[in-house]
């Protein structure tokens, strides 16, 4: 499947997807598995949440595919203000209405041919950069590259290879293009592109960031790299 065609089934995907999005997060319904595993997971987004406090704060920050608002909420609390952009107007409708603060903006825009309208202290994103093609992993850092200002950071947050972390009824791999199903039975077809952190932290010296990338334990990377 071509670049074009899966990226428009991952948009309308997510759109889809907007109104139990936050199962997965939470670990509901088809997520659900178990008191033992929520507790490792929920400890490691919260390792990443002091993580991304330590390396993002009191910035003009750029979170791009923001979601629902599961981290915007977080940016809003602890930055000056944030541009939160997202492919999916019904994503950026719960967002607004979860956060609700005169400091944060909205733009519904293709990241992918979307340039960056100023410069900002910090850009963030989460889960997002496995969702990339790798064809367009380098032009996809230079967008990110033209919003920082200089000695701007980049935080990104996403998921390990890890069987439990998707739904009881998914299937995963590593070949770049996964079937996703929804709780009506639609299916999609989106890319999913898994890193190690080591790879991904080499991956972005090549490209000329510098930086670290982590495991969080079990589910979860993430990094913190400037340019």
């Amino acid at each position: 499947m071509k670049d074009d065609s899966i990226l428009r089934d991952q948009v309308a995907y997510y759109s889809a997807r907007a109104g139990e999005y936050d199962e997965w997060f939470l670990r509901e319904g088809r997520y659900d598995r178990g008191a033992e595993h929520r507790e490792a997971w929920f400890s490691e987004i919260a390792a990443v949440r002091r993580a991304l406090s330590a390396a993002i704060h009191g910035l003009d920050v750029l979170e791009l595919a923001c979601g629902t608002g599961l981290w915007t909420e977080q940016l809003a609390r602890e930055n000056r203000s944030v541009l939160a952009v997202d492919a999916s107007r019904e994503v950026l409708a719960i967002n607004h209405k979860r956060v609700h603060a005169d400091h944060v903006r909205y733009e519904t825009a293709d990241i992918f041919s979307w340039t960056p309208p100023r410069r900002f202290g910090a850009v963030f994103f989460a889960f997002w950069l496995s969702h990339v093609p790798p064809g367009r992993f380098a032009t996809f850092w230079e967008t990110v590259a033209a919003a920082l200002e200089p000695d701007g950071r980049v935080f990104v947050v996403d998921s390990l290879l890890e069987p439990t972390s998707t739904a009881k009824d998914h299937d995963i791999d590593d070949s770049g293009v996964v079937r996703r199903r929804l709780n009506d039975g639609r299916e999609f077809d989106i890319v999913k592109v898994f890193y190690e952190p080591q790879e991904l932290e080499t991956r972005l010296l090549e490209l000329g960031w510098r930086g670290t990338v982590r495991s969080a334990g079990r589910f979860f990377l993430h990094g913190s790299v400037t340019r």
